[in-house]
Order: structure tokens, then sequence, then C-alpha cells
């Protein structure tokens, strides 16, 4: 096990000496734990930082990523649990016919009828972690072109993804940390064999939907079992009837008793983005422009997609995950605008950025901030200046289409030579995402969200001419009639087409995408030539960031990447912009309350019976924090025990400190002895801006706990051989 090799390799990453700055803040590398163990104690996190360190030993060996958000063993058998948003895609590819299990749910009766999660679903393992940092960078000071820098650099992460993955059974990647300053080689263990076992129907799993989305109180009941299989020698294969479940290395315990206030708690996972590092210049571009633009353009699709829907159920079903998808995003970039004007973040890092300026004052490093800032400019003006063309391609086949017709032109390279995600290794996959459109696709309402698009391109003045060209012979009315990649087999079948053969072809969609051909690449090699323009940049200011920061006592870990990180946090509270208090803990009675009978506050009848009837089965919490009563209520009783005695009821989700953002969904949320007690899933609003900016009196993360999730199983769903599988402690 390589962790003390790695920890002295990641010494000018490391916190040395300091905590940080706020107790909960931090999205920490697992081999960071071994020099947090005093924050571990404060939280009486008992397992040793060594043990959070191996990736080989529980609990970090049950932890799991899905590509888009994370998930956990919880039994020998490889069952995994997670959030039901993540799972959308396993339940709506599942939703066809007779059967929607969006809105029905989905309890198979053994194993035996667990169904495909679909033909893209994957389990990603994590087992291997190292510093290659010199490999990366060998040969990069010999140029100063930044074109020349990034094929250098990515001619050396693939010469080490290459040799990691000699064994077919994992996958690779290469992970820049703290803008190119370190690299860090990651080896997953894949699995392709990944099946539906158990999802609560949409009523329970996004109950309040888009209007509770990023809220608090909450009521959801966000969880989904999975199972990841293999074939009978243990090695990981597509499906197939004769694949057995997967044994894991390690699994997690679900602790029955859940949790209190105030206890410590460890949420691991994989985040995706977080940009705490980055410029003030960086967030004011993302605050004046890019969020109102994205937010707008996702507004704009999920009005097309609920008017279509109304009308055609089956489009309801093919876009439902999508459309969950851009309402999530959207949300997320209102909420971080008006957090931005509340907290007023960008006044907070440029106060920063104004003190780490003075810090660079007589240094080297100061002409890196200046050039960085140059660099920075030039993106952001070339992103404006291309997103409105990029958009105008957004059809769904004319994608298809592009992305064969550079399969074939990156074929005629050595493997080494391609481009990454067109190489040998990307084939499955690749594959893999040709097929996913059979459930994901309308022409009609395909039709809709590309002319959105191309209206809003030929509304503003940065054009091209080539695709005005294009667009102006396009003829949406009979264009999904005449072309065959609307056919799954025929999309398969161009990946073993010749580039002369896409040139020849009469199909209207490989036409435009060969037109449009030159002129993306030309865009992609520009924006290469950036990005190793910042790869030597950022470094250099970075270094000095980190410096400063640990100077001050100040956090230095990386900005979340999508690797597996562990956040250290407590069950808690918060006070509210209203001034009201949020209790850390809501429960079933809020389900009632909030029920109308009509989405999504609609929950299940047999979950109201449940209720009423007060079939709490052994998951109630008699001393479950209530509402704060007047003082008459209690009478001679403490309130606290009269509370105790009148409101003990299940808790259904709770909040708490730790440091999560978008990724983190389905990340398992442990006790201190690294048992299971609840599921990230979301954020409260005001937390929404911690991307940029962690603010520990109002940043909370809000979990699903678990014995909600056993209480379903239990009282409403009759799980019983799921439950009998699970490992329950108290």
């Amino acid at each position: 096990m390589p962790t003390r090799k790695l920890w002295r390799a990641l010494t000018p990453l490391a916190l040395l000496t300091a905590l940080p700055l706020h107790a909960d803040e931090g999205q920490w590398l697992p081999h960071q734990m071994l020099e947090l163990e005093d924050q571990l104690k404060q939280r009486r996190i008992e397992l040793p930082a060594q043990q959070l360190a191996d990736l080989t030993q529980a609990p970090m060996n049950a932890v799991v990523g899905l590509g888009y958000c994370t998930a956990s063993f919880v039994s020998p058998q490889g069952l995994v649990v997670t959030n039901h948003h993540c799972a959308y895609g396993a339940i709506q590819y599942n939703s066809h016919g007779e059967h929607n299990y969006m809105e029905q749910g989905f309890l198979a009766k053994d194993m035996a009828h667990e169904l495909s999660a679909g033909p893209q679903e994957r389990l990603y393992i994590t087992d291997k972690v190292e510093d290659v940092t010199d490999q990366v960078l060998a040969g990069t000071k010999e140029t100063s072109d930044g074109y020349n820098r990034y094929q250098q650099i990515e001619t050396n992460r693939k010469r080490l993804i290459q040799d990691c993955e000699a064994d077919p059974a994992y996958r690779c990647s290469v992970r820049d940390f703290h803008g190119g300053l370190k690299y860090y080689l990651l080896r997953q263990l894949v699995i392709r064999d990944v099946r539906l076992v158990y999802a609560p129907p949409q009523s329970v799993g996004a109950y309040g939907g888009d209007i509770d989305n990023f809220e608090y109180p909450r009521h959801s009941g966000d969880f989904t079992f999975l199972r990841a299989y293999v074939a009978k020698d243990g090695s990981p294969a597509a499906y197939s009837e004769e694949n057995v479940p997967y044994q894991p290395k390690g699994f997690l315990s679900i602790n029955a008793e859940g949790i209190r206030a105030g206890d410590g708690v460890l949420v691991a996972g994989y985040p995706g983005r977080t940009s705490r590092h980055k410029l003030t210049e960086e967030l004011t571009f993302s605050a004046d422009w890019l969020y109102p633009t994205q937010a707008a353009r996702y507004q704009a699709r999920i009005d097309a997609i609920d008017a279509l829907s109304a009308t055609t159920p089956e489009v309801a079903v093919a876009y439902a995950a999508t459309k969950a998808s851009y309402a999530n995003r959207m949300k997320k970039l209102n909420g971080l605008l008006d957090g931005f004007r509340k907290t007023d973040i960008p006044a907070i890092k440029s106060s920063r950025d104004r003190a780490f300026v003075a810090y660079l004052e007589g240094k080297q490093e100061s002409q890196a901030l200046t050039d960085l800032r140059a660099l920075v400019e030039k993106s952001q003006s070339d992103y404006q200046a291309s997103v409105y063309l990029k958009n105008a391609q957004s059809g769904a086949l004319l994608n298809a289409a592009a992305s064969l017709y550079k399969w074939a032109k990156e074929q005629e390279k050595p493997d080494a030579q391609r481009d990454a995600g067109y190489q040998e290794r990307d084939r499955k996959l690749f594959a893999a995402r040709l097929d996913r459109l059979e459930r994901r696709f309308d022409a009609r309402m395909d039709r809709i969200l590309w002319q959105q698009d191309i209206d809003a391109y030929l509304a503003q003045d940065q054009r091209d001419p080539v695709l005005d060209a294009q667009l102006a012979k396009l003829d949406l009315e009979t264009l999904y009639v005449k072309t065959a990649l609307g056919d799954k087999d025929q999309r398969r079948a161009w990946m073993a087409r010749t580039a002369a053969e896409f040139e020849s072809s009469s199909d209207p969609l490989i036409q435009m995408a060969v037109a449009l051909y030159p002129g993306n690449e030309a865009r992609s090699k520009a924006r290469k030539t950036h990005l190793g323009e910042l790869a030597e940049a950022r470094p250099q200011l970075m270094q000095a960031m980190l410096d400063w920061y640990q100077s001050q006592g100040r956090p230095v870990y990386p900005d979340a990447n999508g690797t597996l990180r562990i956040s250290i946090g407590h069950v808690d509270g918060y006070q509210a912009a209203d001034a009201l208090y949020k209790q850390p803990f809501t429960r079933l009675e809020g389900i009632r309350e909030k029920h109308t009978g009509i989405a999504p506050f609609d929950a299940p009848d047999n979950v109201l019976a449940a209720i009423d009837e007060r079939r709490f089965g052994a998951y109630a919490r008699a001393d479950l924090t209530a509402p704060a009563k007047p003082a008459w209520y209690c009478g001679f009783l403490p309130c606290a025990q009269a509370d105790s005695d009148a409101f003990g009821s299940v808790p259904v989700n709770f909040l708490s400190s730790a440091d999560t953002t978008g990724g983190n969904s389905g990340s398992p949320v442990m006790n201190g002895k690294g048992e299971l007690v609840g599921l990230n899933f979301d954020s409260t609003y005001e937390s929404i801006t911690k991307d940029w900016y962690f603010n520990p009196e109002i940043t909370r993360a809000v979990h699903v706990d678990i014995r909600y999730v056993l209480w379903m199983m239990s009282e409403v769903d009759h799980a019983q051989w799921l439950l009998d599988e699970l490992t329950l402690v108290k």
C-alpha cells in the first residue's frame, strides 16, 4: 500500500501543521488524513487517520464512483446504494410500455429479477493513486509554445495510462491538481454489468421536486440500490445472464440507530469541480455573463420539454433524466447568482486578492499573476466567441455524426497520437454513448431544442461562414427522415467506416459534420494552445498561493476535480437568512404536512398510510428534535422531555457541515466508526456558493437519513430479502 510514499510526494500540497481556518472546510485527498488527526479527534471520529488514508481498507474500499455521482457497497454480494437521481438514467432506461418505473418504483423479487441498468452504466473502484508529476511534465521545459506544451503533456499522460491499463479490467486517468502544479495517476477497476435492484417511485425519491431542490427542510427519499455483476471468474464483463454478483473487498455496515445532532460525520466521494483557488476575474466573469447565459438556456430547454411532454408521454419518459439534469443545473446557477449578491463573494475574493498581491510584492511570482490574468481574459473572450457557435451544432444526431467522423479521422493516426476519447481504449464507451440515444432521444423534441440554439446563434454577431452556409440549407422538416443515424445499428455501423466513406456519403447530417470538421478542429487546436499556456502560468501562481495559505494556517486542499475525497463535518442546523433556525432533522410527519396530492408533493398512499398509522417500526427516534414549542406547552416538564415523549418519529433528512459539491451525490455519510448513517444528496440554497467560498455559518449539506431508507424497505415496500442482505448494527 503506497500511502506513506505518496504522502512524501504530496508534501508541497499537504497541510503541514496548521488546521483549516474553518474546522469543517476541506475536500481532502485521502492521504491528507494523516495530517488531520487533530481535526478528526475534534469531531470524535474514531477511525484512525492511517486507515482512512488507505484505499485498500474499510471504509474507503467500499466507496465507488459512477462517473457522475458516488455510491458505496453495502453487502458482500456487490449491492450498492446511491441516490435516486443518480440512478435516474437506469430507472428511465427500464421504463417503457406498461412499466413506468419512474412513477411506480421498482423492487426486484430476487437477484434473478434484477434489471440491466443500461449499456453505459459503470462502477469505478479506485484502488491506486500515484504521484506522476515529473513524468507528466517531462520535456515541457524545452518548449515555450503553448500547443507543443499541451501535446507533450498529453503524450506523457497517454503513455502513463497505457502502461497502467495493461490489465484490461482497469481504467486509468491522470488528473491535474492545483492547476497543473501536481499530477496523479488514478487506477480504477471498472464494473460494466450494473443492475437495478430497488428504487422508490419518483414521488418518494424526488419528493418536493424542483420546488424543494436546494431547499430545507426536505423530505426526499433520494436513494436507490444497484448491484455490480462480473463474469464467473471474477473479471469485469459486459451484461450477461451468466454473470454473477461481484464480491467487493469491503462494504459498509449500516448503523440502524443512525446519527444525532452534534455527532461527527465523514462524507467520502467524488466531488466534481470547485473554484476556490481561482481569480476574482474568473468569478466575476461567471457571475456577470457565464452563469446567466447558461441558466437562460437551461430554462428555455426545460420549458420546451415540458410543453411537448404535456401532449406526448413518450417524450416525457425519454427526456425525464435530461430535464432533471437541466433543472438541477439551472437552480444551482440561479442560487450562485443569488448567493453572490447576498454575501458579496466577489468582494471577499477581491479582498483576498489584494492581500495576496501584497504578499507577492517583490517576489518573482508577481509576474505570474500578471501573465495569468491576461490568459484568463483571453480565455473568457474566446469562450464568448465560440459558445453560440458550438451550441448551434447541438442536435443529438449531428453530434453523433461529428463524433463518428472524428473517430474515423483519428483512426488514421497511430493509437498513441489520437485525441483522448478516440483511442482504442475508448471504443466500448464510445459505442455505449451511441447506444444511449436509443432511450433518450425523440426527433420531435430534438428538433425543437436544436432550433432554439440555432436561433440564439443567428441572433448574435459571432458568426462562422461555414456554419452559416450549412444552416442556410438545413431543412429540419425533412432532416430526421432523410438521415439513417436515428437507427442504433446504423450508428454502430459507421464506427467501422473510413473517413473517405464519410466524405462521399449522401446522408445530410454526415455531410454537415464533414463540412464543419475543419473549423471545429482549428478551434480545438487554438483551445489546446491556450490550455498549454495556462499549464505553464497557473502552476507558478498556485505554488505562491499555497505558500501564502500555509503561512496563515489556511486550507490547502486542492480544488475538487472528480477524484476521491473525504470531508469531515458534524450534524448541525443553521440560522437562515429569514432568521429562522433550521433544525438538523426532518421527520415523517413533514411528508404528510407537505402532501397536496399534486406532483411534486404527491406522496404514495402506502407511505401516507404508514405515517398516519404511526407504523414506525424499529427506526423511530424518541428524542428526534421537534419544532420549538411555547413554554406553556411543556407544562411542568422540561421542553426537551415533553418533545421527546410526544414527537418520536422516523427521521427523513438531516443536515451536516460536511464540505460537498456536485459529484458528491450518493456519497456515503458515515459516523465516527465508518458505519453508514446517510446518503448525501443536496445542499441548502444558502450553501450553493460554496463552490467558490465556504461559509461555516450557513454551509450545510443535506442527507437522506439511513433510518428512512430502512423504514421504507421494512414498513412500506417490504423488501425483506434486501434487508436480510445488509449488515445492520446498533
